[in-house]
């Protein structure tokens, strides 16, 4: 398990990753196609659609990440309570964007086989489901920087996750679409980090109850 997330070389390295995860929204991902791209329906063959759009949005979520990030490493607080505010907004219409991106799935509509519509809204949903619900019991022990953090890398989470699931077929020609193997480098660094920050809000509520008791 990582050090925590409050340690210098952490935070350097967080928003290195981070700015790997705001240039992989401009390299394709799959079929010569970048997230900008699906967000702007420039999809070949015509084919850019809302479903294309909700999948390229939530990858944009790095860009405040960027902003809490090098916030972080000057070791100054998210102070603004209308930038935490926009933040744990667009994360929220971004997961609520990735639930209707994985409708198809859900009504068997997508074509996929039954394992890949398993895994998808197991990985997907599931993903988003678990953090919001740890979200919820450990609220308490978090700061509103941390809120914010966990806030975007549930989005994201579920987005990428989905999308790398989806579109695994083109993973035999990385070289053409970089954007997957970067994708999956970031969600190796949000998985475990999102699971420390739980930890650690898990460890600091119970030192809220004990000095609550005594």
């Amino acid at each position: 398990m990582p050090e925590a997330p409050g340690t210098l070389w952490w935070r350097a390295l967080a928003l290195i990753v981070w700015l790997f995860a705001v240039a992989a929204i401009f390299l394709p991902f799959a079929s010569d196609t970048s997230p900008w791209d699906a967000l702007t329906f420039r999809v070949p063959g015509n084919q850019g659609n809302w479903w294309h759009f909700l999948i390229g949005l939530p990858f944009f979520l790095a860009l405040p990440m960027i902003w809490l990030r090098f916030q972080a490493l000057r070791s100054q607080p998210v102070s603004s309570l209308a930038g935490r505010g926009w933040i744990c907004y667009a994360s929220g219409v971004c997961v609520l964007g990735t639930l209707l991106v994985e409708l198809p799935f859900l009504l068997h509509l997508a074509g996929t086989s039954e394992w890949q519509r398993l895994v998808v809204l197991g990985l997907g949903v599931g993903s988003m489901l678990a953090s919001g619900a740890l979200l919820f019991l450990c609220y308490r022990g978090l700061s509103p920087a941390r809120v914010c953090l966990v806030a975007v890398n549930t989005a994201y989470l579920g987005n990428a996750a989905l999308c790398l699931i989806v579109y695994s077929p083109g993973i035999g020609h990385l070289a053409a679409n970089p954007g997957w193997p970067v994708t999956l480098a970031v969600l190796c660094f949000v998985v475990p980090e999102q699971l420390w920050i739980f930890v650690r809000s898990r460890v600091r509520l119970r030192g809220i109850d004990s000095e609550s008791i005594a």
